[in-house]
Formats: structure tokens, C-alpha cells, sequence
């Protein structure tokens, strides 16, 4: 049996596999109070059986050191901790799932997947950073991308959804949900991604300011501390700092209402996205197939986000577009079974 673990700053999900990789039992839980995260998340894991081999845990950060599937020891988990200022909306509940697993389940193995795997081959020229290179080596600053895990399997799901072999498309993936990303796949490898050495870069989000000038970041670090800087980017910006709200389905609504503020924040949002997409047509060279995935681009994307999105957009008159149900879960299984099986 295999345990997936998926822990988010508001939800947690999971999977229990079998060794064919049919689900045997699952939960969803939103957690809105951070406070009462650690009770939740332990309620949930005394759901599954003691029988269990393997607990799987998606991890969004591990910098350039950590990119492929690995297992996890004490070393490991305190290298790990270390990331959690960089993506503290994801490393902190990626890492109370695994230290609460390892107290529950304490021998079994537990396997650590990272987001940024799919993007491990980056071309140098979509990865790099024009700072001084003295910089860039030393502090490891270099586009790392993340969500790969769902970019990946949306591609290929989408490939097969339209009956094409995945690795001889070019492809366009945008994983929509309270962090959202694009990236660029040409024959099976992504070849550019939105997000980069944190999970800020990129598209407006649901609470991240995405692409911002830096001299803004800079003027934001004199007038106030840092850790209010930090606050006001993955915390108070992005679509909740243009309308005052953080759910999609309520800007939504707001905008049936012709909430002013609300249909300014969703017209950004669909005009950073189409951005993006214009921008990989260029780089890709054309696109044979469009997908949407996460929280936003399936539940809301076939006939309000995705319909938004794609009008207009005339150059993709000859791209198949679809919308593929997300499961990271399942994809986190696959990669495991591989390896440790």
C-alpha cells in the first residue's frame, strides 16, 4: 500500500494506493485556520491503515540540490527546512506532513517528491538570471519553476486525451488555483516555465503579486520591515490586493454583480494569462495543444476562466484545447512505484 500525502497551506489531500496503483481510500480536508492545521492533519493520517509501506510527500522547494525523488532521514528534513522562507505558503505544510507522518508511521519509508523535477533540463537560456555571476553561483539563483508535478501529468494526459504521442507536441500547460503557472513543453521537456527561484514569479495569483518591477520590491524594503514586505507579496497581493478577495468562485460571483474592483482583478488575471501563452506560441514555434489544469482552470475552466482566456486568441485557431482534472496525487504514485518498487 502507498500513502500520498499532499499537504497546501489550506487543504490537505491524500491517497492511499494499491501496488497496482488503484486508489483504496482517500480525504479532503480545507483548513482555513492555520492554527488548527497540525490536529487536522493528524485526525486525517489515524484514517489510514498501519499496513501502509510507503508515505509519498509532494515538496514544492528543495532548491538545485533536491530535485529528484528521495527518501527522507533527519539530515534531510533540517537541509529541507531551510527552503521554507522561499516558499512559505507551501515548504512549511509539506514539512509538518512529513514529520507528522514519520511520528505516526516511524518505520516506514517516507519519499520526498519536488515540484521542480519536471523543470531539471531547462534550456540555460530560460533559466538563467542576468545578475553577476559571482551572485548567481553563490546563492543558487536560477529559474527552478514549480508545479511541475501537475504540468507534467496535465501534458500528458492531455496528449493522450486528443490521441497524440506526448513526446512529438509542442505544448502550452496552465496549472490555474490559488497559485497559478505556464510552461512551455516541446517533445516531452519543458523547455520554459512562469515561475521561477520562489513561487512569486510569473502570473498574478490568487494572493502573489506574480511579475512585478523589482524597483517596487526595493522601495517596499525601506518603508517597511522585511518580514511585512514578505506579507504584503505571497500574502496580501494579486487578485485578493485588486478586488479584497482570495476565492475565485466569490470573484466570480462579484462580477455577476458588476463589482468594479472584482472585474478589474479577473480582467488582469486572463490578460497576464493570454500574455504568457502569446509568449510560449513565439518560443515553442506554434502550439498543438493547450491545457488547462488546477482548482480554477478545471472546476471553473471549461465555461468561464478557460472561455475567457482563449477569446481573441486567433493564432490558436489550429490548437486543440482541453481541460484535464488535476491529480498530483496519482502522478506522485507513478513516480514512486518506479523507483522504490
Amino acid at each position: 500500500m502507498l500513502l500520498i500525502l499532499n499537504c497546501g497551506s489550506q487543504s490537505i489531500k491524500w491517497k492511499l494506493f494499491t501496488d497496482n496503483l488503484k486508489v483504496e481510500k482517500k480525504g479532503k480536508k480545507e483548513v482555513f485556520n492555520s492554527k488548527n492545521y497540525q490536529k487536522v492533519l493528524t485526525e486525517e493520517l489515524k484514517k489510514i491503515p498501519k499496513d501502509v509501506e510507503i508515505i509519498g510527500h509532494r515538496v514544492v522547494h528543495g532548491g538545485k540540490k533536491f530535485r529528484k525523488p528521495i527518501k527522507i532521514n533527519k539530515n534531510l528534513l533540517k537541509e529541507l527546512e531551510k527552503f521554507n522562507e522561499l516558499a512559505p505558503l507551501h515548504n512549511p505544510f509539506n514539512i509538518l506532513g512529513i514529520k507528522i507522518s514519520q511520528r505516526l508511521f516511524p518505520k516506514k519509508s517516507q519519499i520526498a517528491v519536488f515540484d521542480t523535477e519536471f523543470y531539471t533540463d531547462l534550456p540555460e537560456r530560460s533559466c538563467i538570471y542576468p545578475l553577476p555571476e559571482n551572485i548567481r553561483k553563490k546563492y543558487g539563483f536560477q529559474r527552478l519553476g514549480f508545479h511541475g508535478i501537475s504540468h507534467e501529468y496535465a501534458a500528458e494526459q492531455g496528449a493522450k486525451r486528443i490521441k497524440k504521442t506526448f513526446k512529438k507536441l509542442k505544448i502550452i500547460t496552465c496549472h490555474l488555483g490559488g497559485g497559478s503557472s505556464i510552461t512551455a513543453i516541446k517533445n516531452g521537456r519543458a523547455v520554459d516555465t512562469s515561475m521561477g527561484f520562489t513561487p512569486m514569479e510569473g502570473l498574478m495569483m490568487m494572493t502573489r503579486a506574480g511579475d512585478i518591477d523589482s524597483g517596487i520590491v526595493l522601495e517596499l524594503a525601506q518603508k517597511f520591515s522585511l518580514k511585512k514586505v514578505n506579507k504584503i507579496l505571497n500574502f496580501e497581493s494579486g487578485l485578493k490586493g485588486i478586488s479584497g478577495l482570495s476565492d475565485m468562485k466569490k470573484i466570480l460571483k462579484a462580477v455577476e454583480k458588476r463589482n468594479k474592483k472584482a472585474g478589474l482583478a479577473l480582467e488582469v488575471f486572463v490578460y497576464r494569462i493570454q500574455k504568457y501563452i502569446g509568449a510560449y506560441f513565439a518560443v515553442l514555434g506554434g502550439c498543438d495543444l493547450l491545457v488547462f489544469t488546477g482548482a480554477i482552470g478545471w472546476e471553473d475552466g471549461d465555461k468561464k476562466i478557460k472561455s475567457r482566456v482563449c477569446k481573441n486568441l486567433h493564432f490558436l485557431d489550429k490548437t486543440k484545447v482541453v481541460a484535464i482534472k488535476p491529480n498530483e496525487e496519482l502522478a506522485i504514485a507513478n513516480k514512486i512505484i518506479r523507483i522504490y518498487k
